[in-house]
């Protein structure tokens, strides 16, 4: 059920908060072998808090079952980010967005799998194993906010939340059938969240529809002194009847013909409800994923430094202090983790720092004003949000071809513009298809309306 179908349940008491956390317990027992979504199962303290909670309709959320991505920090439980290095370490602090879902009257009710730190397209690069998708199960959930995705879809919660980088809550969301956004920067705090990329870096909400992820957004958003890059919501609307801009570069790229020939029928859709369209011109948008294949890695090799062997987690003995740090990481890092590490390093390193890490600042730079320029002309962009639907598990081997996964959900984090995400049909093999709002800063709410808009018809 979404939110509104459970607040008149509990409003009406034909269920109560205890139950409805039982009835999610119910679907992560019944499926959890075959999915793989959750690291950290919650149930009994949510059980515990539903015992003495009252519906109070002021709330939002009130008494509504809710699941975390594993990096996003709740006090006194475990948090792993999917990774060995992290082992069984507990938060010792909430953070903003949870204690804010809180005050809202959400129940938390499990902390779910995901690609070690963030980095992967597919939920197939957690150390706990990759996650399935509950529509079909020889399919990925999306990533890397896998196992967010894949509690909604199957009913172990009523929403979820995920942290999106490059795409990590709308790309999953698209490939289960969802809605997410990705806010404004700044606008959710990020304090709580394990940094992967801290300048791009949003947590972001996933339901079942644009007015439910709206609904959450809502709660968690607002300055948070805790957080330095936390900024003031200032609402930007759209227009009732919209002028909608299409990027002539889509048509240029490697894109499902199914996806397109639905991109079509959803103009289709908007037109019939008053919006006008152009086409908008985004040039280096080809160029966006070596930019952030080359800012994230750099930004992760800083921030993933701190996991050593002596602060955090998993240590592994030695007498030579380098060498207990390169044992540490050698056994605690994944692959994809250390691929990545590699990159950023080398890319900061002196001689290669102009080359490499300056040219990709400058690119996306270049990408901003590019998406700034579109939306002056516009009031948003639809495109759609991945350029394939679902892939069977362990079909992608090449990490370049898993990169691209997230060619049209990277440009909003270089730019820090909001984006939503929200289902549109499906494809011949009946796996669902996303399409994406983008718009500009502060927009989400208006994005997240017109999303609603072509949900209702």
């Amino acid at each position: 059920m979404n939110i509104p179908e459970a607040r008149n349940l509990l409003k009406s008491k034909s269920i109560s908060p205890l139950e409805l956390v039982e009835e999610c317990e119910k679907n992560w027992k019944n499926q959890e072998y075959d999915l793989n979504a959750v690291i950290t199962p919650m149930f009994e303290r949510a059980k515990e808090i539903a015992k003495k909670a009252v519906f109070d309709e002021s709330k939002p959320l009130s008494c509504i079952p809710y699941a975390v991505k594993d990096n996003i920090c709740i006090k006194g439980e475990k948090l792993t980010c999917g990774s060995k290095i992290l082992g069984a370490y507990k938060s010792l602090f909430e953070s903003t967005a949870t204690q804010r879902l809180t005050n809202a009257g959400a129940i938390a009710v499990c902390k779910t799998n995901m690609d070690e730190f963030a980095m992967g397209s597919s939920g197939e690069y957690s150390a706990f194993g990759p996650t399935r998708n509950p529509l079909d199960k020889k399919l990925v959930p999306g990533g890397s906010s896998s196992g967010s995705s894949a509690a909604v879809a199957a009913g172990y919660s009523i929403f979820s939340l995920g942290s999106d980088t490059g795409g990590s809550v709308r790309q999953p969301a698209a490939f289960c059938g969802l809605s997410a956004i990705r806010p404004t920067y700044g606008t959710v705090s990020r304090y709580g969240l394990v940094a992967f990329t801290s300048s791009i870096d949003q947590i972001g909400p996933m339901a079942k529809n644009s007015f439910d992820s709206l609904t959450i957004l809502k709660a968690m958003r607002g300055l948070d002194e805790k957080d330095s890059t936390s900024v003031e919501w200032s609402p930007v609307e759209l227009p009732e009847k919209p002028v909608i801009g299409i990027p002539k570069e889509l048509f240029e790229l490697d894109i499902d013909p199914e996806i397109m020939a639905l991109l079509q029928e959803c103009k289709k859709k908007l037109e019939g409800i008053g919006a006008k369209f152009i086409d908008v011109s985004i040039p280096n948008l080809k160029h966006s994923v070596a930019t952030y294949q080359l800012i994230t890695p750099s930004e992760c090799s800083a921030n993933l430094s701190r996991f050593d062997g002596v602060r955090y987690g998993l240590q592994v003995e030695d007498p030579e202090l380098g060498k207990q740090y390169k044992k540490t990481r050698s056994d605690g890092f994944g692959a994809e983790v250390k691929r990545r590490i590699l990159i950023g390093t080398y890319a900061l390193s002196e001689g290669f720092y102009d080359a490499y890490y300056l040219q990709a600042c400058k690119m996306r730079a270049k990408i901003a004003s590019e998406l700034y320029s579109a939306l002056s002309k516009s009031d948003a962009i639809l495109t759609p949000t991945t350029p394939t639907t679902a892939f069977e598990v362990d079909s992608i081997q090449d990490p370049l071809k898993m990169h691209a996964c997230d060619l049209l959900t990277i440009p909003q984090g270089l730019a820090g513009i909001p984006a939503v995400t929200f289902p549109f049909g499906k494809d011949s093999k009946g796996r669902p298809i996303g399409m994406q709002f983008s718009g500009p800063a502060f927009s989400d709410d208006s994005l997240a309306v017109l999303a609603s808009k072509v949900e209702e018809v």
